[in-house]
Order: structure tokens, then C-alpha cells, then sequence
């Protein structure tokens, strides 16, 4: 079936099937984007995709020096040991880091890995507030105040 536009009463770009709820649309609908849009979308990917690198490569490191310092001990599995406490907050971790533990640097990356889409979050509410888009202000505004809400009360 063939839709027409009930204001002027012309062919519609948009094809409907009967009795289903399937939409087609037409090449001349494409959706473009604009420079900015495109500049940010590309420092995104970017962004994203050095940052998950980089993350497997500090955890990378640290396994590899894990399994040299720890590699021939033989593991328990009788009695759950938690994560040490020194390894549980991010000053914690940094100072672990910094006195050569491999566990510390395993944790470091996994840090760097979990606070990629957050950064993500805060670029794209910075962009979007340069742009005066307050829609998207808005909706990235309440993403951060989640994940800021989320973080805090994990603590």
C-alpha cells in the first residue's frame, strides 16, 4: 500500500505494508550529519577505541608480571579470598601502582577501562553544552548525575 500525504495530497517517501508494522524509507530520507557531529563522533571512536587498547595493555603487563612473581603457586580454591582491601579504591590502586604490585597494576587497568565511557560521557556533555544542544545537555546531564550517583554510593 502506498501512503499519500493527507495535507497536499501527495505520494508520501515513506512505504507502508498493510496489516504490519514494517516501514520502509526511501533513499532521498538518508540522515546526515553535520561537521560537528562528525568531528565529535570521529574523537569519539578514536578516543574509545586507543582507550580500550591502552587498558588491555596495562593489564597486560601486570598479568604478565602477576604470573611472573606468582606464576608457581598453587591456588586454593577451598576458601573465597576477596579482593585486598589496598585494591578496592582508586588512591588505594594508584598507590599500589606506584609500590610495584602487579595485582595493583591489573587494577589500574581495569580502571582505565571502566572510566573510558564515563570520559565519553563527560566529552560529549561538554560538546553539546559548547553547542548550546540543550536537549542533549539535558539528556547527558542526567547520564552523568547517574553514573556520578552510581559511583558514589558504591563507596
Amino acid at each position: 500500500m502506498y501512503k499519500t500525504d493527507s495535507i497536499e495530497n501527495k505520494p508520501s517517501n515513506v512505504n507502508t505494508v498493510e496489516h504490519t508494522s514494517e516501514i520502509n524509507i526511501q533513499p532521498e530520507d538518508k540522515f546526515v550529519k553535520n561537521s560537528t557531529e562528525q568531528q565529535l563522533e570521529s574523537i569519539l571512536n578514536t578516543f574509545l577505541k586507543y582507550g580500550v587498547l591502552i587498558a588491555n595493555g596495562i593489564v597486560s603487563i601486570g598479568a604478565i608480571l602477576y604470573l611472573i612473581d606468582h606464576g608457581d603457586e598453587i591456588s586454593e580454591y577451598q576458601v573465597f579470598q576477596g579482593t585486598p582491601a589496598e585494591l578496592r579504591s582508586p588512591i588505594s590502586i594508584f598507590e599500589t601502582v606506584l609500590s610495584g604490585d602487579s595485582r595493583g597494576i591489573i587494577q589500574l587497568g581495569i580502571l582505565v577501562l571502566v572510566s573510558i565511557p564515563i570520559i565519553r560521557v563527560i566529552i560529549s556533555f561538554i560538546t553539546f553544552l559548547w553547542k548550546r544542544e540543550l536537549v542533549y545537555v539535558v539528556i547527558t546531564g542526567l547520564v552523568l548525575c547517574s553514573l556520578g550517583y552510581s559511583l558514589i554510593a558504591g563507596f
